[in-house]
């Protein structure tokens, strides 16, 4: 599917495109969303290079996510994905010409539908395809920023939590969601960061003077939000320790009553073994008193033995 974002006396509209048809000459942003083969021959026909695939999306190497050719500025970006409790991240192509702007995914990617419904409601008095490149990677680092207090919320009460038998379970799988939310958030800001060093690199004279201060806002944003995401992963990985710490000893305190309790009867099971042997000449066989004297010297050496252990305080 194709969707045009035209803006024109100040306001945004929406158009689907029929690729039969011309392109609206006051298209700002091309949105492209899971491109049928028709559509990317469409799309090959106004440009000088092959449209890229998913592979060529997904490939990490500079070379491959930041170009430049007679299309403009192609970008590779990686972009967060909320689903539930976990986060995905969406590769996202940009192509950044002189009059619009061009985007192809392969997913519906939340944060770019929105930011196109908020372009909508209220459109800037003056928009160009750089600023409104640069308005979509600010918004970007915001909602990193956002889901890194999300993460902070959500480890607040973690510590107290991991000495808690009955929610032991949970801050296992809570720790290991919020682990793997922090590394993709971490690879987000990584990647924004290597595209924006390359924009201020490679295309700065093509910037506007306030776009380039947007761009030095958001580098220094980036900057401590990795280092934020860095903070995260070391509590995160204590946490887990913590918690895996906290089982262990649990688990110690069960094997330690099992020992003791073995330990504690083996006397009494050396005594009934020895009287339970089929020998005719055992003393005792023919005493009156026999039974009850092995039951007793069973119950005390049982006793002595555990009193052993406390005196020594092994319990």
């Amino acid at each position: 599917m194709i969707t045009a974002y035209c803006f024109a006396h100040q306001q945004v509209t929406t158009t689907l495109v029929n690729i039969n048809e011309p392109l609206p000459e006051t298209t700002i942003w091309l949105d492209i969303t899971r491109p049928t083969k028709s559509e990317r021959q469409w799309l090959a026909g106004f440009s000088t290079e092959a449209v890229p695939d998913r592979e060529d999306k997904n490939e990490i190497e500079a070379s491959s996510r930041f170009y430049q050719n007679k299309d403009g500025l192609h970008i590779n970006s990686l972009f967060s994905q909320k689903c539930e409790q976990s986060l995905d991240s969406v590769n996202i192509y940009f192509n950044l010409r002189a009059n619009f702007l061009i985007s192809m995914r392969d997913d519906d990617e939340h944060l770019i539908t929105s930011f196109l419904s908020f372009l909508q409601r209220t459109p800037p008095t003056n928009m160009m395809p750089q600023q409104l490149f640069i308005q979509l990677f600010k918004v970007k680092v915001a909602h990193l920023a956002d889901l890194t207090e999300e993460i902070y919320s959500a480890l607040e009460n973690v510590g107290h939590e991991v000495f808690d038998n009955e929610k032991i379970d949970d801050v296992f799988k809570l720790i290991t969601i919020k682990e793997d939310m922090n590394g993709k958030i971490r690879l987000n800001l990584l990647d924004t960061q290597r595209t924006l060093n390359y924009m201020l690199r490679d295309y700065h004279d093509q910037l506007p003077s306030n776009a380039l201060n947007d761009i030095s806002n958001m580098q220094s944003d980036i900057d401590s939000l990795i280092t934020h995401s860095q903070f995260l992963f070391e509590k995160l990985n204590f946490l887990m320790d913590s918690a895996m710490g906290f089982t262990g000893l649990q688990q110690n305190k069960i094997s330690k009553i099992f020992s003791v309790a073995a330990v504690v009867f083996l006397p009494a099971t050396l005594i009934a073994s020895t009287y339970g042997m089929n020998f005719t000449n055992i003393p005792e066989v023919h005493w009156q008193y026999g039974y009850p004297w092995s039951i007793a010297l069973m119950f005390a050496s049982a006793a002595a033995t555990f009193w052993f252990f406390k005196i020594k305080r092994w319990l």
